[in-house]
């Protein structure tokens, strides 16, 4: 194989930056073992320098009067055992048989030597701590050791070096826990004449190297199943020799080339998409798709194309079996064409724009092996003369939001049908007893106003009932368990969710062969139908051995969590948020594949189980507002894949501390209105530097801001707000490329805001609360110039996007409505707001405000800020009623005419109360007339400026046709203000009633 150096890029994708160099080695001035000294004594004596590749002079690294854990290269754990050696680019040749007596050794770099030997006379498997091994550009040749494949992470590189036996798809098989893997400049050809790369479900993440596909003996590329590994298809060369393609489920963009046409021999082209968040091959899809003869297999689903579908003709695709274009955009006509497509086992067309407003069921009447037919979110006309029609294979039939008004009649006449899904539609009425088709398997009914008899009343025909192993009645409008589940000793996936269903669940729900339960979103009050003691380990939920997921989430359910729960070993996920549960969260300690538990919003109280130290698969703890009382859960972070944490309002205490290394993947902590106090820790934001979401605010935590947060580069939202910081603004946070959100209000922040010329500050920051400090000083020039985020409108306003969009995890508002609260759970990026209030900023409001064009909040109120009202302000066109337009300059010591616009004629009078010396419209106060001196404070305003000035917005009709009237609470991202908004408005109203 040709062009080696391609092998880098593609491995070194999915690597972190952590490769080792000199640098990141920190020499420990412990006193080493023994043992461990004359191990590198006897390297020393092994190892010499061979610049040519000839003997120069003995190694003297090694100073043996010193410990030699302070010798170059050289890392000590805390023990004295020797975890790092560095001996990278030293000319080095020799043995090192020694160390291979280092067993404690987890980092060994030879990289950049001289060796020129095999490695087959090492023993690397008696390394089993080695986590980071470097031989790259060592000039080692010939086979690679089987004793390498179980390392965690190898870098390998040489120009002879090669992978023949085990060849290169064993390698991948082997390294079950491999993170990362450099393999420069190895030759990995076979002796045989197929190319394969399969690397399905590898987490990989990057950019994939565009030349492989480019390889003339590439025949198969399979890296599907990898959700964040990114790339683009290319122009691919006349006569590649490519057969399968598998992108589905990757981060893939652009667009599908014309070039398509010359994979003559291409067999299976899968490009398929499993949900929005994925980029998108987008463009039209190429006619020539339709003249590759080879083709057994395409699957576009999910994507954004768009444009029209061309023709498929059984000349062009005579093997087509499996064709799957739905969750496109695609347009006009479905060309008849692809009818006659005799061939077709699989044909699914829906969720597109096609023009063809109902289709015909005999359409597809020609497909006589049509096994899965999908014309889902298409009007599809049945015909009274087509119930008799028969499909002789059909196994599976989707007809999902086809506006079906009733069962169709002709799913009688299909007697091997498997799975039959028709969520949302518009069925109603009882289910009629053919429905139940003995071959049916998975039923999807969610959707419909559907009635399920109570009682099995085909008793003499149960021996034909289906034995269903999935079934999905959600949003059916149903309020007792059906009946039937009482024959259902086959079900695994069972779904009654968002329904009105109440009481206790009955026993008999409780089938041993369940993998998925989801009965959220109902009134339930207990999981045991004959006792109320859930905690039994006689629960009848105690005998779902094989249960992998339960959501009982959004229920009535009270008492204790059953104690069973933590010792089913299958259980994977677990969702009990928003019930009225008491007492201590279980022991986990047999579910050790626990990957996702939710569960927020009771009544828990307690510690945390230690236990959950031991579910090593854990993901997302979401464990906000209950009454947790304990100290923060250092002890989590040696998960390795624990990435959302959440343990907002409850009463946690005590400092936040930090050992090296943990929280290595930590995305998102939320650990907001707690009792936690002390100092921010350097060392805990320098280990936690992938965190894109922080939320400490409502806390007791002071002292200064630690400079480690900089190096959180992925960081989007940082909530500070309602602590005791005593520091200066924090510019050096400008660096962070992605921060959307800045919250700092109600902390002891002091001193002027002052920037140094940068043009990259805050290029995407666009909330900034700074309200309720001691800010002083002029808002300068530079302020305004580097928010960057607030100058650039959001064109794309029919496809708003979010904050902090998370499937565990969602950044949160709560806007208050003339004393209502509207809780949103996700926070629009086009949402701008700049607050300054209540701080001690002086001068002139100037006119560079103006370039904040995407701004719809700007609070300046509480201030010392005088002079006339600038009437640049009048151009910034987001506040002029296209979406939220809120201005507040009360109080401060504004003068002169109120500028006459648009903008400034639809705020009320309390944006500019307490300036007497303004006057026109919308005061009453009349420019002519002479100002009075400052009013003075009522004796109740500190709750006003403790709590938050008042913020009158209106929203006007934006993409969605609302029209309401808002004020907007402090509580921007806090889930929790709740019952704090409610006491801020009692307040509020008290004051305004007062004051009258």
């Amino acid at each position: 194989m040709e062009n080696l150096g391609i092998l880098t890029a593609l491995f070194s994708l999915f690597s972190s930056s952590t490769s080792l160099h000199p640098s990141s080695l920190t020499n420990l001035q412990n006193y080493c073992l023994d043992d461990q000294r004359s191990a590198l004594l006897q390297l020393q004596h092994h190892l010499y320098y061979a610049p040519n590749f000839t003997f120069s002079s003995k190694l003297d690294l090694l100073d043996p009067n010193t410990h030699c854990c302070s010798w170059k290269g050289v890392t000590c754990d805390a023990l004295g055992h020797i975890i790092g050696i560095d001996l990278s680019y030293q000319n080095l040749s020799g043995s090192f048989h020694s160390i291979f007596n280092l067993h404690h050794l987890q980092r060994l770099n030879l990289a950049g030597n001289n060796f020129n030997t095999t490695l087959f006379q090492y023993g690397f498997g008696k390394l089993p701590n080695l986590t980071h091994l470097d031989l790259s550009a060592s000039c080692f040749h010939d086979q690679i050791p089987v004793g390498i494949l179980y390392l965690t992470r190898n870098d390998q590189s040489s120009a002879s070096l090669k992978l023949e036996k085990p060849n290169f798809k064993t390698l991948i098989k082997k390294m079950r826990s491999l993170r990362e893997l450099y393999l420069d400049g190895v030759n990995i050809s076979s002796q045989s004449s197929e190319c394969v790369i399969s690397m399905s479900n590898c987490d990989l993440n990057g950019h994939f190297p565009v030349e492989f596909f480019l390889l003339p003996k590439m025949q198969r590329i399979d890296i599907s199943d990898n959700s964040r590994l990114m790339g683009q298809l290319l122009e691919f060369p006349i006569n590649n020799t490519l057969e399968v393609l598998s992108l589905q489920y990757t981060n893939f963009s652009g667009k599908l080339p014309e070039s398509i046409s010359n994979l003559k021999l291409l067999r299976v082209l899968t490009l398929s998409k499993l949900s929005l968040n994925f980029n998108s091959i987008s463009g039209s899809i190429p006619p020539s798709i339709a003249n590759l003869s080879n083709l057994v297999e395409l699957d576009l689903s999910g994507n954004n194309f768009n444009g029209l579908i061309s023709p498929f003709h059984r000349s062009g695709v005579p093997n087509l079996a499996y064709l799957d274009l739905s969750r496109n955009r695609l347009s006009g006509s479905i060309p008849s064409s692809l009818f006659t497509l005799s061939t077709l086992q699989t044909l699914s067309l829906g969720y597109n724009s096609f023009s063809d407003y109902q289709l015909k069921l005999d359409m597809f009447f020609q497909l006589n092996n049509l096994r899965f037919l999908d014309p889902s979110n298409m009007s599809l006309l049945v015909g009274s003369q087509n119930k008799i029609l028969i499909f002789p294979r059909l196994e599976g039939l989707a007809l999902r939001s086809c506006n079906l008004t009733e069962f169709p009649e002709f799913i009688k006449s299909q007697n091997k049908l498997t799975s039959l899904y028709l969520s949302n539609n518009r069925i109603h009425g009882l289910v009629p007893n053919w429905l139940w088709k003995s071959t049916l398997i998975w039923v999807d009914l969610s959707s419909n106003m559907i009635d399920i008899p109570n009682q099995i009343a085909f008793d003499d025909a149960i021996s034909s009932f289906p034995m269903l192993r999935w079934l999905r009645l959600q949003s059916c409008n149903i309020s007792t368990f059906p009946a039937f589940l009482k024959i259902q000793e086959s079900l695994e996936d069972l779904d009654l969710s968002n329904n009105k269903i109440s009481g206790a669940v009955p026993n008999w729900v409780w089938k041993k062969s369940l993998q998925s339960l989801n009965l959220s979103n109902n009134s339930l009050t207990s999981l045991d139908q004959f006792s109320s003691n859930q905690d039994s380990l006689r629960a009848p939920i105690c005998n779902l051995s094989q249960l992998q997921s339960f959501d009982a989430s959004f229920n009535k359910l009270s008492g204790s969590i059953p104690s069973c729960l933590g010792n089913i070993s299958t259980l994977s996920f677990l969702y009990l948020q928003q019930n009225n549960f008491s007492g201590s969260i279980p022991d986990f300690g047999g579910a050790t594949q626990l990957y996702a538990l939710k569960l927020k919003d009771n009544k828990l109280e307690g510690k945390l189980p230690r236990s959950l130290a031991n579910c090593t698969m854990l993901y997302a703890v979401n464990l906000g507002n209950n009454t947790l009382h304990d100290t923060f859960p250092l002890w989590l972070g040696k998960l390795p894949g624990l990435m959302v944490l959440i343990l907002r309002a409850n009463r946690f205490y005590g400092p936040i501390k930090h050992l090296e290394n943990n929280f290595p993947t930590l995305d998102v902590l939320d650990i907001a209105s707690n009792n936690f106090s002390g100092q921010l820790s350097i060392e805990f934001f320098q280990a936690t530097h992938k965190l894109s979401s922080l939320k400490i605010n409502g806390n007791n935590l002071e002292g200064k801001l630690p400079r480690s947060l900089a190096n959180c580069k992925k960081l989007e939202v940082l909530d500070l707000g309602k602590n005791m910081i005593h520091d200066t603004f924090p510019y050096w946070l400008v660096k962070l490329p992605l921060l959307k959100v800045l919250i700092l209000r109600s902390n002891r922040f002091y001193g002027s805001i002052k920037f140094f010329e940068d043009g990259n500050a805050f290029p995407m920051l666009h909330i900034l609360d700074l309200a309720s400090n001691n800010f002083s000083g002029e808002v300068s020039v530079d302020f305004f110039q580097s928010l960057r985020g607030m100058m650039v409108i959001d064109g794309n306003k029919a496809k708003p996007s979010y904050v902090g969009d998370n499937y565990y995890y969602k950044d949160s508002m709560t806007i208050v409505n003339r004393g209502f609260e509207i809780f949103y759970q996700k926070i629009l990026t086009l949402f701008t707001c700049l607050d300054l209030s209540n701080n001690k900023f002086h001068g002139r409001i100037l006119e560079e405000v103006q370039h904040l064009k995407s701004l719809h909040v700007l609070n300046l109120s509480y201030n010392g800020l005088f002079g006339p009202i600038p009437s640049a302000l009048g151009s910034l066109t987001e506040l002029d009623l296209t979406f939220l337009a809120l201005l507040n300059l009360s109080y401060n010591q504004l003068d002169g005419r109120i500028p006459e616009s648009n903008q400034f004629g639809t705020f009320s009078n309390d944006s500019y109360i307490g300036n007497p010396r303004l006057c026109g419209v919308p005061l009453t106060r009349k420019c002519n007339e002479v100002g009075s001196k400052m009013l003075p404070l009522k004796e109740d305003e500190d709750l006003w400026i403790d709590g938050l000035s008042v913020w009158k917005v209106v929203l006007m009709g934006y993409g969605w046709g609302l029209v309401i009237g808002f004020s907007i609470g402090y509580t921007v991202l806090n889930e929790f203000g709740n019952k704090w908004t409610a006491s801020f408005i009692q307040n509020w109203n008290q004051k305004r009633r007062r004051s009258k």
